[in-house]
């Protein structure tokens, strides 16, 4: 087995997609990073200071502003009433949400990445693993080996898992080294408040309690790797089933921005939580926002997106084991 693992890491290095996916995710970084530091000038040209309870109570009067607004929707109103209860909890506590550092900056990135960026960034890698081996017609040669069916596409699957792990590894270290150029490698003890459960535009704040940054970073970045671990693995699955990469990586993209339209529409339709990509945004149950379907929780949401892994892993097994390479 470490021989076929080895022998698919060749592979996998060969074909230069990390190195691409650690420049895309560089250049990303350092847009962002631009971004961050403009919108920190232009908050100090209105308001003149750098104080974060300044910017904290212009948010809160800007909040508080849209919410008399007539035209909007039940749902939106909601989140943007939980945005302003837990904005006022930060200034009532003397507690900086947006602490100035590059850990903030990894931590509010890897957040906003979760059901899109990095899940593309895996999908490029598990959407050509297999079927790559039907496109180049190498995949008889393979099975031609005194290797049963099943150890080889295990390996397949162990180099997804290394890759899935190198990548989720390289936005955290990428981006805290290349913004913390700009804003200081700083902020990683800051407290950090979670605990926060909102539900109805009612924010609950009897579970909430104060950590350290880094602790919170690292259970963002252990979502983050798991939910990309789904991800990677349905690519796994439609690379077996579909034997086309751009096919695979069609479908599979075609779910996740169907997922994020879904998010902002299905709040009526209970069934939705079951769909994976309804689920994918784990970090928004550490930050407190408001879930997409009313009751859904974390555990709830890692348990579907469990059930969908396992069903793929299954699935995928089953198939390649089966399948007519002729």
């Amino acid at each position: 087995m470490n021989k076929l693992v080895q022998n698919e890491m060749m592979k996998l290095f060969a074909r230069r997609r990390l190195l691409v996916i650690g420049l895309i995710v560089s250049v990303l970084v350092i847009l962002f990073t631009y971004a961050q530091y403009k919108q920190t000038e232009e908050q100090l040209r209105k308001l003149g200071t750098r104080d974060w309870r300044a910017v904290v109570q212009q948010q809160i009067i800007d909040i508080t502003n849209r919410l008399g607004s007539s035209r909007m929707s039940d749902e939106w109103r909601e989140q943007l009433q939980v945005t302003l209860k837990q904005q006022q909890y930060y200034l009532d506590h003397d507690i900086n949400p947006t602490e100035p550092g590059a850990a903030t900056f990894v931590r509010i990135f890897v957040e906003n990445s979760i059901d899109m960026f990095i899940p593309l960034l895996v999908m490029i890698i598990a959407a050509d693993l297999v079927s790559s081996e039907h496109s180049l017609g190498s995949v008889k040669l393979l099975l031609t080996r005194p290797v049963k069916r099943w150890r080889i596409l295990l390996s397949k699957y162990i180099t997804l898992l290394l890759a899935v792990s190198i990548i989720v590894g390289m936005v955290g270290v990428l981006s805290y080294a290349l913004s913390g150029i700009v804003f200081g490698y700083h902020g990683l003890d800051a407290p950090v408040i979670t605990g926060f459960v909102a539900e109805g535009g009612n924010l609950d704040t009897s579970n909430v309690r104060l950590i350290s940054q880094w602790k919170f970073l690292l259970m963002d970045l252990g979502l983050v790797w798991f939910v990309a671990l789904v991800v990677g693995t349905l690519s796994f699955m439609l690379s077996v089933l579909i034997r086309s990469t751009a096919a695979g990586m069609g479908v599979m993209l075609a779910a996740l921005i169907s997922g994020m339209i879904l998010s902002n529409m299905v709040s009526s339709w209970a069934s939705a939580k079951y769909l994976f990509m309804v689920n994918l945004k784990l970090t928004n149950y550490l930050t407190g926002t408001a879930p997409p379907i009313e009751g859904m929780t974390l555990l709830s949401s890692m348990v579907v997106l469990g059930i969908w892994w396992a069903a793929a892993l299954i699935v995928s097994f089953a198939v390649f084991t089966r399948q007519d390479v002729y």
